[in-house]
């Protein structure tokens, strides 16, 4: 079966199998509707099938008359800055993120380059639906204009961000690794170190368009990254994955940071020098509400998806927020996932700490999260969920996103998936060892159901 996923923040799929150039016409030319007039801006990260994609994209634009803002080949929160910047009336980021080679996608952000909300999704999908394209004549075309200076205003807005004192850092003369997989962040990354004055160590920073191996940044696919930060004794490693939203760390030691760690640090930070609300997911670490409690400052939980934590974070003024999978949101700048963001306030944050990156993370507060999914031979995740709400009834629970249930010691998270006959459970404990053991305990209960 072709694949193609709908979903809040666009299209996703396999070029030659699912993400064909008419799909992207129709949606491309829905979303156009959707906007309305006005300027449209596009960038794309590094694959190599983002030029075609992109043509497309572009060509249907004009077609329908918009002012195309093309600036290349860029991070998709660089994409939602410029949005924000120029007053645009929409953008486009053609990405995958994380995904492997043969896959990309078109991640839709409304005027205030944001991804849509949902009630803005279901007006695209009813546009889609009509499948009622206008495209203008020839004499009230759209036009193309190359806006190459838009990541460059994005790197100096993020070096300038208040509490970031960069000739403070350039004095400390980070050494870093930086590991861009070959993705969008190559054309960002190692100089916005070198603008802080770091000692860059390249790795995987070929404009091949070829990510050189998975390019979600799991610990698991950053070995040589780890091999590389001990064998040239640097301070740090910087991994970013294709569009360069999410940030993961490598300590000095060749270990990692910890994904979680990182929006805990950024939220520690940001509290140290101003006191406000913090908004993450329902699945992001326990130590952000521990961090927010040292400073009188309180956490608020929305459903997982950037789009669900930016909403939050709006209605509750939060200041700091993110996901635990490395994704920092900083109002301050936008209202985005931003790793040139994080990479800023982390190597601040390491400054003012004065210790190793290692050292940091251990006066973080400790927790281990243990991840797992159970299939369900054929029965319903809704009453699997349901059953789990009635057991559990008299515990502190949220179920706005799955089921979430708060206990002293720890935490679990039951989501069901839209794809797939399975049910994703995480679970936050003091130890691997007892993430793991309740995530066992969980997961007998749920079969017990069957």
């Amino acid at each position: 079966m072709p694949t193609l996923m709908v979903s809040i923040s666009g299209i996703r799929g396999i070029i030659g199998d699912g993400l064909e150039p008419d799909v992207l016409v129709r949606y491309t030319s829905a979303y156009a509707d959707f906007c309305g007039k006005g300027k449209i801006v596009v960038g794309r990260d590094a694959r190599i099938s983002g030029e075609m994609v992109k043509s497309i994209v572009i060509g249907t634009l004009i077609a329908k008359g918009h002012e195309v803002i093309d600036i290349g080949i860029t991070p998709t929160p660089t994409v939602q800055y410029t949005v924000k910047q120029i007053k645009a009336a929409g953008g486009i980021a053609i990405t995958a993120s994380h995904n492997p080679n043969e896959w990309n996608a078109l991640k839709l952000l409304n005027k205030t380059g944001q991804f849509m909300s949902l009630e803005e999704n279901v007006e695209l999908q009813r546009i889609y639906a009509a499948g009622q394209s206008k495209y203008e004549s020839w004499d009230k075309l759209g036009k193309l204009t190359t806006y190459s200076e838009g990541l460059w205003k994005h790197v100096k807005d993020a070096i300038n961000l208040e509490y970031i004192d960069i000739q403070s850092i350039k004095k400390r003369k980070f050494k870093v690794v930086a590991d861009c997989v070959n993705g969008a962040g190559v054309y960002v990354i190692p100089n916005l170190l070198r603008e802080f004055g770091c000692e860059v160590i390249e790795l995987n920073t070929e404009k091949t368009g070829i990510f050189p191996r998975l390019p979600e940044p799991l610990p698991e696919n950053l070995t040589e990254t780890m091999k590389v930060v001990k064998q040239t004794g640097a301070d740090l490693a910087v991994v970013v994955d294709p569009d360069v939203d999410r940030l993961v760390l490598i300590t000095e030691k060749g270990e990692p940071f910890g994904e979680e760690n990182t929006i805990t640090q950024a939220v520690k930070f940001v509290l140290s020098k101003k006191k406000g609300n913090v908004a993450v997911n329902l699945s992001t670490t326990r130590a952000v509400d521990d961090v927010a409690g040292e400073f009188g400052c309180q956490v608020f939980r929305s459903p997982v998806g950037e789009a669900n934590v930016v909403k939050k974070m709006i209605e509750t003024g939060s200041i700091i927020g993110g996901e635990g999978s490395g994704g920092v949101i900083y109002p301050a700048l936008h209202y985005g996932r931003d790793a040139l963001v994080g990479i800023a306030i982390t190597l601040q944050h390491l400054l003012e700490f004065g210790g190793t990156l290692g050292e940091l993370k251990k006066s973080l507060p400790q927790y281990f999260i243990a991840k797992r999914k159970i299939e369900l031979l054929g029965h319903n995740p809704d009453d699997i969920i349901k059953e789990l709400r009635d057991k559990y009834c008299n515990e502190k629970i949220n179920t706005e996103d799955g089921l979430k249930i708060d206990f002293a010691d720890h935490w679990v998270h039951f989501r069901k998936s839209n794809t797939e006959p399975i049910i994703r459970c995480i679970t936050e404990a003091k130890s691997i060892d007892e993430a793991e053991r309740y995530i066992d305990k969980y997961f007998s209960e749920i079969k017990g159901f069957f």
